[in-house]
């Protein structure tokens, strides 16, 4: 699961929930102090939550983009319910279009261009989004980024661990999981890297907090995902929407050369952040955030 490397919010951010069609989501929301380049709306990855995007919150606001990061359905501080079709990825990509489009209406519209960012799960996420809504008519994002994401399952390795998983979840609480996981990781990695006490608090908070059937249903998917990557390359070349894929150099989930592929069938721009894995949303924060804002900056303007 990512780690954010803190917790407090920086000035320009608020916690916020937003009121849809599909229901309530919770979010950080950051503001810039001046004028409104554009809008993002950022989607986390399984086990994840919005506060794996909050050290981008202040550096994305002072490059001039109103930044709101969500809990998908099932996730921390939005919940949700038992029904396993609430979880498909169709249906969570149903979440992001209609988030899209309360995000579009805010302030009159004036927020400038919305860009979609998924990391992980998350990717594949915003992948169903675009899918969709590409069968619909003009999209409603000027820029779609995937980190961290890949075409299809995950690496094989973790998918035997997201099986295990899977395994337990029908007969261990959460807070059952949590421990095991715990006692996993004693005596395994470096003390100096282990997360501050108040980090440490928040992930067993928001990994307790999860929706076990979005785990389940999620999981499930992460598993056995098909290659969608040429339905996507089609429909963003008809709309001319601006493709990056953004990396670590390394990654457990997808290999990095699997997703430097990924970026050559879809013509995407490519960017790997060093000294970064899975996670550089929170590992290297700076050097993320100055991906994205040189990349949103370049996309064409448009509706």
């Amino acid at each position: 699961m990512s780690t954010p490397p803190f917790l407090t919010l920086p000035h320009c951010a608020r916690p916020l929930r937003l009121a849809t069609a599909r229901g309530e989501f919770a979010a950080l929301r950051a503001e810039p102090a001046g004028a409104v380049r554009g809008s993002a709306l950022l989607v986390p990855g399984f086990t994840g939550s919005k506060e794996d995007f909050i050290a981008l919150l202040e550096p994305l606001a002072a490059a001039g983009y109103r930044v709101t990061a969500i809990d998908q359905r099932g996730q921390y501080e939005t919940g949700g319910s038992d029904d396993p079709a609430e979880y498909a990825v169709d249906a969570l990509g149903a979440d992001v279009r209609e988030l899209s489009a309360v995000l579009r209406s805010e302030r009159g519209g004036d927020a400038g261009p919305l860009h979609l960012l998924g990391h992980s799960f998350g990717g594949q996420v915003v992948r169903e989004a675009v899918l969709a809504a590409a069968t619909e008519g003009p999209l409603p994002w000027r820029s779609l980024t995937l980190m961290s994401t890949g075409p299809g399952a995950i690496d094989p390795a973790e998918a035997e661990r997201t099986k295990l998983l899977l395994s337990v979840l029908p007969t261990m609480s959460l807070e059952e999981i949590w421990q095991v996981l715990q006692q996993m990781e004693e005596g395994s990695g470096d003390p100096a890297r282990r997360p501050a006490p108040e980090v440490s608090d928040f992930l067993h908070r928001r990994w307790v907090a999860n929706v076990p059937q979005a785990l389940a249903t999620t999981g499930g998917h992460l598993v056995a995902a098909p290659d969608r990557v040429d339905g996507l390359a089609a429909a963003a070349t008809a709309a001319e929407l601006p493709v990056l894929v953004l990396s670590g150099v390394r990654d457990y989930a997808w290999p990095v050369p699997e997703q430097t592929a990924m970026a050559e069938r879809l013509g995407a721009r490519r960017v790997v952040v060093e000294d970064a894995g899975h996670s550089p949303n929170a590992e290297q924060p700076a050097a993320t955030a100055e991906a994205l804002a040189g990349f949103w900056a370049q996309a064409p303007a448009g509706a």
